[in-house]
């Protein structure tokens, strides 16, 4: 699996977890507590993460050659809670499904 795409699924899955513990934050500053010391500290994390997983998704996007509505639907996952899992499931399924018909198809340098 070429670097961009594992790097991706890092991304994914830390950017879920952040957006997490400040969804958390924000229900003990505004329901719980009213206390903001877990929206002061996930919130950057989490903006720095969302960040990531967005150049994350262009990335990946250009090794696993993504279509414009996959880039899309990628960049889109990342706003609703936990569904930039589901998008790096489902783009690695792909990948994977398509991945050793390309490496087939392609002849190594010994056969030109």
């Amino acid at each position: 699996m070429p670097t961009a795409l594992r790097v991706f699924r890092y991304l994914a899955i830390a950017e879920a977890c952040s957006w997490a513990g400040l969804l958390i934050g924000m229900f003990f500053k505004y329901i719980v507590v009213f206390n903001d010391i877990g929206v002061k500290i996930f919130g950057p994390v989490h903006g720095a993460l969302f960040v990531a997983y967005v150049i994350g998704v262009f990335a990946a996007a250009r090794v696993a050659k993504w279509r414009t509505g996959t880039i899309v639907l990628g960049l889109v996952a990342a706003i609703p809670p936990f569904t930039s899992i589901w998008f790096e499931r489902r783009a690695f399924k792909r990948y994977h499904a398509t991945a050793p018909a390309t490496a087939a198809a392609s002849p190594t340098p010994a056969a030109r």
